[in-house]
């Protein structure tokens, strides 16, 4: 009912008008836009993408004043930290602790693979140096 109410709405209208524009736009990308009708799986919007962004957009205007180029980078260095782990289902702030906390206590650089979100554990030992 709606793309029958799209053209002929698009029948009525000047062709070179912005509403025109827009309901061409919507009638090309069709299926694209009510692809969520046929799979349960697919939400009707991108709120989800939009909310994990929200940080992004607000930590805008702040990025500007990061001090320096060096200061622009550990920003982003720390940020991608923390996303990384909320993408792998951790708390950000206890899993840089316990990272931190590990590598001051002699955690082996040949493990430091271990540390990186998707493999992080809270039961991980360092191997003991050898006497």
């Amino acid at each position: 009912e709606l793309r029958q109410a799209l053209d002929d709405a698009l029948r009525r209208l000047s062709p070179k008008s912005e509403m025109a524009k827009a309901i061409a736009y919507g009638r090309k990308r069709w299926v694209a836009l009510t692809r969520f009708l046929d799979d349960g799986r697919l939400e009707i919007d991108n709120n989800i993408a939009e909310r994990a962004m929200r940080c992004v957009a607000l930590g805008r205007k702040n990025w500007l004043f990061a001090g320096s180029k060096a200061g622009g980078d550990r920003a982003a260095a720390i940020y991608s930290v923390i996303e990384s782990a909320k993408l792998n289902g951790l708390e950000p702030q206890a899993y840089i602790a316990d990272v931190i906390a590990r590598i001051a206590g002699n955690w082996p650089a040949t493990r430091w693979d271990e540390l990186m979100p998707w493999n992080w554990r809270t039961d991980q030992q360092p191997i003991a140096a050898a006497a």
